[in-house]
């Protein structure tokens, strides 16, 4: 949905919630990293290079390939149009773990205490994001006309994005900032944020809204996000064991 829409000289401005939300994250992003003492203004600079190129790139590759190949394959220079919108968070983590990787391999610094300052950042982004589902009247579920409901053409909705904003996005940070504090191994934030984040979202795509129109269910009750998301449960678990060891 778009913001507002500006015409001048045959240019057309015209933001969507979706970029406002990015924005706002990467701002935020930006400032909580500039308060941690062991970064450079080069290095924040460079980081943040790494992590949008990179979050771009394999969101929008990774909805392409498993939420709409269809589509994309009858018309390819719709891949192109990013302005559309068209994410995947799986993705989108895969890019940032590969941003993360390259930057402390160019700066020589621990991979690890660099994924853990990060995780405390995505909380905010997903909350954001889901603000903006809520705002763009998508991802609901069941006939509802109640405190906080959304109205579409179709009749009034549960407002499944604000279930997914607290869980994903207020929950998911209070998990991750305590185990931050309390924390005996570098590593231990990131891979519970894989842990939680990946319960928190499947429990969503179960009980309390229903999967993309063009996908649809497996099995009846299971979403194409439940089947990715089981790779990052178990990875989230086997990262937590074998980085825990180096505490024995």
């Amino acid at each position: 949905m778009k913001i507002f829409e500006i015409s001048i000289f045959g240019f057309t401005l015209a933001p969507t919630y979706y970029w406002l939300m990015y924005a706002l994250t990467f701002l935020w992003g930006m400032y909580y990293i500039k308060k941690l003492w062991k970064y450079t203004d080069s290095q924040r600079e460079s980081l943040f290079f790494y992590i949008f190129f990179w979050v771009i790139l394999w969101g929008r590759l990774w909805y392409i390939v498993f939420y709409n190949l269809g589509a994309y394959i009858a018309d390819p220079l719709s891949i192109f149009k990013i302005w559309e919108w068209g994410m995947s968070f799986h993705g989108w983590a895969l890019g940032m773990s590969i941003a993360v990787f390259l930057f402390a391999r160019k700066y020589k610094l621990k991979l690890w205490n660099i994924a853990d300052d990060l995780a405390l950042i995505v909380p905010l982004w997903l909350f954001l994001w889901r603000i903006g589902n809520y705002i763009n009247k998508e991802l609901l579920w069941f006939p509802y006309d109640g405190f906080l409901a959304v109205h579409t053409a179709k009749g009034s909705f549960f407002p499944s994005p604000l279930v997914e904003a607290f869980l994903e996005g207020i929950l998911l940070f209070c998990i991750l900032y305590f185990i931050s504090r309390k924390k005996k191994f570098n590593g231990a934030v990131i891979a519970s944020f894989f842990i939680f984040y990946s319960l928190f979202r499947s429990i969503v795509e179960i009980f309390i809204r229903t999967p993309d129109a063009q996908i649809g269910y497996y099995f009846w009750f299971l979403s194409q996000w439940v089947f990715l998301s089981l790779p990052m449960f178990v990875f989230g678990i086997t990262l937590y064991k074998y980085l825990s060891r180096s505490i024995k």
